[in-house]
């Protein structure tokens, strides 16, 4: 009888997370009640940005990291849109830069002062116009400066040149339904969307075709989301036929079946998947849950293994997450939220215990 390991062997098992205290924390925003799946809140090792609640137009926070506590009402916004913004995101080459999209049907890049802002920044840098609706996603490609993708309700993915302000690709004839989320791959070369036609699909932007394409990837007819992890394959969350919560994890190669597929719960908030390529782990945030689940992924099967839940008393509306570069790894910290409540961002670390 050979003896079986009876405990996974794996650095990640004891992660736990831990909320900051009180006066670490952001209070008084009002933060956005915008009906969109995004993640309201966008953070780099200098600032923090979050999508507020703004009459006539939108608006959203720019705020130095170590600006914590109670943030006065009069604290200038970053108000150039007409309507509501939908999602930012930071360029990650030059934390001064942020990219905004909004039901308006632009998207603008702005500059961030070096010290945040002193007075309401209403002038963007660059406008982009080229989406006939709104604009629900912006996402910066991840290894070439300057290079912005943006997805909107007119089912088009289109990619710019931001220093010259032109289109450079025109994706529109690749989706016919709204598009819930676009993930680079770790160099860039593809990208996967997650589509409402239930369709995950992985498509080379330069030759403007899709390459692969997984039909009915979950059964059910809410929001999915698809990414992009560090070998290539496809994590995708959404909803079975029965409307249970799902993981699922694919191989690019071979979409026939996903190699690994796990049921949750039956809540009914969108799942928002954030990955770590360093460690390999997902962390899955539910939006109106008190919860972060996270797993690892391996090479061997089941392939996707549950290591722990964080859970707090407060259901989260948004969450931002830090990129790894604004971490402190002499705490053993490997990754941080920003969890969005009704009226304060609310910072939670997660560390790997070490004797």
């Amino acid at each position: 009888m050979s003896f079986r390991k009876v405990v996974r062997q794996s650095k990640f098992r004891h992660v736990f997370g831990q909320p900051v205290k009180t006066d670490q924390c952001y209070d008084d925003i009002r933060v956005s009640r915008v009906t969109w799946d995004s993640t309201f809140c966008a953070v780099n090792p200098s600032f923090i940005a979050i999508i507020v609640e703004a009459s006539g137009g939108g608006a959203f926070l720019v705020l130095p990291l170590h600006k914590t506590g109670r943030i006065d009402k009069s604290y200038p916004t970053v108000c150039g849109h007409t309507g509501p913004v939908l999602d930012i995101d930071w360029c990650p080459h030059n934390d001064h830069v942020i990219a905004s999209g909004s039901e308006d049907c632009t998207v603008m890049v702005w500059q961030i002062p070096e010290n945040g802002l002193s007075q309401p920044l209403t002038e963007p840098v660059v406008v982009l116009e080229g989406h006939s609706k709104r604009v629900g996603i912006v996402t910066w490609h991840p290894t070439a400066r300057n290079v912005l993708l943006s997805a909107g309700c007119d089912n088009v993915v289109l990619i710019w040149n931001v220093g010259t302000a032109e289109e450079l690709y025109r994706l529109d004839g690749l989706h016919p339904d709204l598009i819930y989320s676009v993930s680079w791959s770790r160099d860039g070369s593809r990208f996967c969307t997650a589509c409402k036609d239930k369709s995950v699909r992985v498509i080379d932007p330069r030759r403007g075709t899709v390459v692969a394409e997984k039909e009915r990837a979950h059964e059910g007819a809410r929001p999915m989301r698809a990414i992009f992890l560090a070998d290539g394959k496809i994590f995708t969350t959404g909803f079975s036929r029965m409307s249970e919560r799902q993981l699922a994890l694919w191989d690019t190669e071979n979409l026939e079946e996903p190699m690994g597929l796990q049921e949750l719960d039956s809540s009914n908030g969108a799942l928002l998947p954030f990955y770590d390529p360093d460690t390999n782990v997902v962390y899955v945030c539910g939006k109106g849950d008190s919860s972060i689940r996270y797993f690892e992924i391996t090479e061997e099967p089941p392939y996707i293994h549950f290591l722990n839940t964080f859970t707090s008393k407060e259901p989260q509306r948004g969450m931002g997450w830090m990129p790894k570069r604004g971490l402190d790894v002499s705490k053993c910290e490997i990754a941080r939220f920003y969890k969005l409540h009704e009226r304060k961002c609310e910072p939670i670390i997660m560390t790997v215990p070490r004797k």
